[in-house]
């Protein structure tokens, strides 16, 4: 046991090495970035948040040959479309938070298995389960889904074009290896049944105890039951928890400074950068960045009072990375049983 909680500790401190992320933070700033800039231009900044969802696409297949690299980004790109289209559907259709609470965890679980046959880089279904919650959690009308279907479908767009762009000027190969999808079996289950579970249980917790931004308590339970076992689990959670708990703090400060709309634009690239740069290296260091990002984002997309973003953030990740924390320990010990 005693081994078991120093491993926890020790992967929850290391920081992995380099990698390229550089590159993949410099794709990253200019997908984001220049939509951001055109959203800025037309005076539209409150479509920010479909363009940054998105712009999610360019963070898939960082570690993948070229062209493996785009077919994950469109296809991820596709579904973080949809994704945004199925939260609005729940919007507009004013479905109660626990209705769209268990939409929501039936697509993360969904996801999670395409992701896992895709062999997706990063894994799982944590983009899709923001874009659809946040896009749940904002007033739509009919109007909605043409603006979604238009920014978010351009970003993704401009992901892929910037990445292949990144290609050509590195003179990278197009040439694809062969490339199995491992077979669907009780591994892949389980990561299914795991995420499903951890979000329901999540998103309703969030829901009746807090309310409004329910999702992110969604958001922390898929987070934290996001590794390959138990130990990975355990440490992507505390990672979790601790750097959003850090990350509220910076953006408390920069809530308070009311920034103009071009200086939040520069803000979110900045963090963004930061992001892609320790996100593979160190999850708890990412969240510094990632936490910043997703409020300022989420506030320009719907004005809501400081305190209370950031009340929400802490109290709903909280209960994310409590309750996706016993799911996958309880997973574990189910796991094993099985084997016995």
């Amino acid at each position: 046991m005693a081994e078991s909680r120093g491993r926890v500790w020790t992967g929850v401190i290391r920081i992995g090495p380099h990698g390229g992320a550089h590159r993949v933070a410099a794709r990253a700033a200019l997908s984001v970035g220049i939509p951001l800039l055109v959203l800025l231009l037309i005076d539209r900044l409150d479509l920010s948040v479909y363009a940054s969802f998105g712009a999610f696409a360019a963070l898939y297949g960082r570690l993948d040959p070229p062209r493996t690299r785009v077919r994950m980004q469109a296809t991820a790109g596709g579904i973080l479309v949809l994704s945004m289209l199925l939260g609005t559907l729940l919007s507009a259709l004013a479905s109660p938070p626990l209705a769209s609470v268990v939409v929501i965890a039936t697509l993360a679980a969904a996801v999670t298995l395409v992701a896992y046959r895709a062999q997706w880089h990063p894994p799982g279904a944590l983009f899709a389960v923001f874009a659809a919650g946040a896009c749940a959690s904002f007033p739509a009308a009919a109007t909605t889904f043409s603006l979604v279907l238009l920014v978010g479908l351009s970003s993704v767009l401009w992901s892929l074009l910037v990445t292949t762009v990144f290609v050509f000027a590195r003179r990278g190969s197009w040439r694809m290896p062969a490339r199995q999808s491992p077979p669907i079996g009780a591994v892949a289950w389980e990561m299914t049944a795991t995420v499903g579970v951890a979000a329901l249980l999540a998103g309703v917790a969030g829901a009746l105890l807090v309310g409004t931004h329910w999702y992110w308590a969604m958001v922390g339970a898929v987070a934290a039951v996001g590794g390959a076992h138990v130990t990975a689990r355990l440490i992507r959670g505390v990672q979790r928890l601790v750097g959003t708990l850090v990350g509220v703090l910076i953006a408390a400060g920069l809530l308070a400074l009311q920034l103009p709309p071009w200086a939040v634009v520069i803000v979110a690239v900045v963090m963004q950068v930061g992001a892609e740069l320790f996100v593979g290296r160190n999850y708890g260091i990412a969240m510094l960045f990632i936490t910043p990002l997703a409020l300022l984002m989420i506030s320009l997309a719907s004005p809501a009072a400081p305190d209370m973003l950031l009340r929400d953030r802490v109290l709903e990740t909280v209960i994310g990375v409590t309750v996706g924390t016993v799911v996958a320990i309880v997973s574990a010990a189910l796991r094993r049983r099985s084997t016995v």
